[in-house]
This record gives structure tokens, C-alpha cells and sequence, in this order.
């Protein structure tokens, strides 16, 4: 019995072409994206290493003592002096300014989203796979069109980054908001507020917990992706993980695996909801 195979669907062949119309006929505008990217990244890296080791410490040590209690502050405090004295803090920072870049620009971008999605039943059906797709395409995918439209360096790393760490903020978000209780809404209809009113000081405030999870789940893919950016020439600590697998050296891997490890743990822990902790918990 013949069987004739069923024609190919040329689902990469209409990538392809769609990357190279944007390509020709976009290229100054994502130019103009990548410009904004770099300068963004360059001088948070300038702010970060014009302070001295020292008082960026005492920074973080502060703001953790204060957000999270002596715990938290202790382990900050032993963390970064280790990054400084293994020698990788410029790339410390490198790291940790790519990360906060796609972190502001996630939320710029996600929160606006994921409240919409919260507010329409509609919109919140049509984005949810679209967050899927987001979040199971492999990592490495985004790269390729990222190479094409922002050439290489840190730009397609911070642009691969927020496409893969953007999913929990527009979810969290969205779910926060549609979980705020009916009668807090029906009370503030009762009131006469308008739209803006309700959304700004009824569901974002009891949402808060929420998307503020989501936020934390988005700086800890987006510390996942280092490695991934430094594929296309993000520097950073990334760069030197991928320079020790490559040349086989054990002893840069561990010492830069370490340190985004404490960048990590550090992260996760001031961005943590705090309402139900107790002063001190790690």
C-alpha cells in the first residue's frame, strides 16, 4: 500500500523571510533600539564601577538589612566582598547591570500587558499561548533573529533575555488582578469610581503580593539567561562561564558559577514579598 507523505508546511522558511523583510525594511529603527539598549547598559556598568567596591557594598548591605533583616544583610555582605576578591567584580556588574536593564524593561513592557489580560477575559485567552510559545521555545531560538536585528554584544542579549523572563511578570500580573475579591469591586463601583480610580488604588494594591512574584521570577530567568547572551557577546560573568567550558577550565567555571550563585541568591531575597516574614529569615 503506498502512502504519500504529507507536504512539508515551510514554517521555518517563513521565518526566515519575515526576518529578512524586517531586516531590510526596519533595520535603522531596531538600530536605533540596539543604540538605546548599549548606552542603557553602559551607564549603569559606569555607575556601578565609578562607586568603589565599598560603597556599593554598603549599599546592598543596607538596603537588604532594611528589606529583608540581619540574615540577608550578613549573607550580602560575605557575598559580594567574595565576588571582589575572586576578581570578577567589573564582571559582577556587567552581569548585574544586563539583568537589571531586562528586568525594568520586562516590567515596562509586561506590566501594562498583564494588567489588560487581568481587566479582558478576551485579551487574557488570545495572550496565554503566546506566553506559552514564550516560555518553551528554546532559549538558544531567540538568538538567531536577535543577531539579525540587533547585530551582537549586549543588545540581542538583553532583547533575548526580556522575551524569555517577560512570561511570569505578564501571568503573575494578570493573575493577581483578576484574583482581587468581587466585593472590593462592587464596593468600589458602589462608590462611583471611575475605571482608573479602581484600577489604581483597589487591584493593583491587592495585587501587589502577586506581581511582585512575578517580578522575582523574571530576575531569576533573567540570571539564567547570562550564559545564553554570551553566545552573541554579552560580557559578563556569562563570558567567563562560556570561556570555561570552552577551554575545559575548571577552576573559572566554579569561581564565576559562584559568583552569579550570590548575585542569585541576593536578588531572589530583595525581591521576595516580605509581608509575611519574620525580621531576620533567610
Amino acid at each position: 500500500m503506498n502512502t504519500t507523505p504529507l507536504p512539508k508546511i515551510p514554517i521555518g522558511h517563513w521565518a526566515d523571510l519575515l526576518i529578512q523583510f524586517i531586516t531590510r525594511y526596519c533595520d535603522t529603527f531596531f538600530g536605533y533600539i540596539a543604540t538605546g539598549i548599549q548606552s542603557f547598559v553602559d551607564s549603569l556598568v559606569w555607575l556601578f564601577t565609578f562607586m568603589t567596591p565599598v560603597v556599593f557594598i554598603l549599599i546592598f548591605v543596607g538596603i537588604a538589612f532594611w528589606r529583608r533583616g540581619i540574615g540577608v544583610a550578613l549573607f550580602t555582605l560575605v557575598g559580594l566582598i567574595l565576588i571582589y576578591d575572586l576578581g570578577y567584580w567589573v564582571h559582577a556588574m556587567q552581569t548585574f547591570a544586563l539583568v537589571l536593564t531586562s528586568v525594568v524593561l520586562s516590567i515596562i513592557i509586561g506590566l501594562p500587558i498583564g494588567i489588560w489580560a487581568g481587566i479582558n477575559t478576551t485579551f487574557h485567552r488570545v495572550v496565554t499561548p503566546i506566553l506559552d510559545f514564550m516560555q518553551t521555545m528554546p532559549s538558544f531560538v531567540y538568538l538567531i533573529p536577535a543577531i539579525f536585528l540587533f547585530g551582537t554584544g549586549m543588545p540581542p542579549g538583553v532583547v533575548a533575555t526580556i522575551v524569555f523572563a517577560m512570561p511570569p511578570t505578564i501571568r503573575m500580573t494578570g493573575l493577581g488582578i483578576r484574583q482581587v475579591p468581587p466585593d472590593l469591586i462592587e464596593a468600589s463601583d458602589a462608590f462611583g469610581s471611575t475605571i482608573w480610580q479602581k484600577l489604581f488604588k483597589v487591584q493593583i494594591p491587592m495585587a501587589a503580593p502577586t506581581i511582585m512574584a512575578g517580578v522575582n521570577q523574571s530576575i531569576m530567568l533573567s540570571l539564567s539567561m547570562v550564559v545564553v547572551a554570551s553566545l552573541v557577546g554579552a560580557p559578563g560573568l556569562g563570558a567567563d562561564v562560556y570561556l570555561a567550558v570552552t577551554s575545559l577550565r575548571i577552576d573559572i567555571g566554579v569561581e564565576a558559577g559562584l559568583a552569579i550563585v550570590i548575585l542569585a541568591i541576593m536578588l531572589d531575597r530583595l525581591s521576595q514579598n516580605t509581608r509575611n516574614k519574620k525580621k531576620g529569615e533567610f
